[in-house]
């Protein structure tokens, strides 16, 4: 199996507290004894994974960020469709799952994952071809948080909008045009929200395979935020209608 590595403290803690997919931490001489750092030495001296002293300009050579330690870990393991609604079913709440179309900046990507493990979302779906799939660099943005969100990676998003609506999820599209705003959405029902890459939107096709497209209020001058900005506007939207502090609105049947 292929090897990847990761940077930055919080990244790789988070990777050795997952348990699944470190080999090697290489940490630089002289690091400063943070915290973290600590923890690092205690999970992987727990789990039995090895830890090698380099010199700081040998993890230069991966990354100018690495923040004195780096691991190497195993290629990532992208989950199916259905293991995101088990995810859910195991939580025993309706699902909640993000979408993303031909999002391509790994920085976009890992701010998502992060957001999503934040508002509870029980997983990230991405397309195969034309968008970022998960890497380092997304690592590292997520902090960590590609280890605790399943992500798909699937050959045609259409396709799996359909598979997900055909037990009973409703995919909600986001758009500067859409035409009616997104807190219009009963979020507290079984959701996939679907967003579109960096200055393309979602596309024809898979904006007609969403049950509602909406969009996000604005007032200013400009009419349009960072996919990572919107994204997060409307998980947390939705992760208040879920706990209960914000009310759900009434929602009209699929016809």
């Amino acid at each position: 199996m292929a090897v990847e590595r990761i940077w930055g403290r919080n990244p790789v803690l988070e990777a050795l507290r997952a348990g699944t997919r470190v080999r090697r931490v290489l940490l630089a001489r002289g690091v400063t004894p943070s915290r973290p750092i600590q923890q690092i030495l205690e999970l992987a001296a727990a789990r039995g994974i090895p830890v090698e002293y380099v010199e700081r300009d040998e993890l230069d050579r991966f990354t100018r960020h690495h923040q004195g330690v780096v691991a190497e870990v195993r290629e990532f393991r992208y989950a199916e469709l259905s293991d995101l609604l088990e995810a859910a079913a195991r939580k025993g709440e309706p699902p909640l799952l993000l979408a993303l179309h031909s999002v391509q900046d790994p920085q976009n990507l890992g701010s998502l994952i992060r957001t999503a493990d934040a508002a509870g979302c029980h997983g990230v779906i991405i397309p195969r071809h034309r968008a970022a799939r998960v890497t380092a660099a997304v690592e590292k943005a997520s902090v960590g948080a590609v280890e605790y969100v399943p992500v798909a990676r699937v050959a045609n998003l259409s396709r799996a909008l359909e598979w997900l609506k055909h037990r009973g999820v409703w995919a909600v599209g986001l758009e500067a045009d859409g035409p009616e705003p997104f807190y219009a959405v009963d979020f507290g029902l079984p959701t996939v929200v679907v967003l579109g890459g960096e200055g393309t939107g979602l596309g024809q096709v898979v904006r007609a395979h969403c049950d509602r497209v909406v969009h996000i209020p604005m007032r200013g001058h400009v009419n349009s935020l960072n996919v990572g900005v919107a994204g997060a506007i409307v998980l947390y939207h939705a992760c208040l209608v879920r706990t209960g502090l914000l009310p759900r609105p009434r929602v009209p049947s699929r016809g």
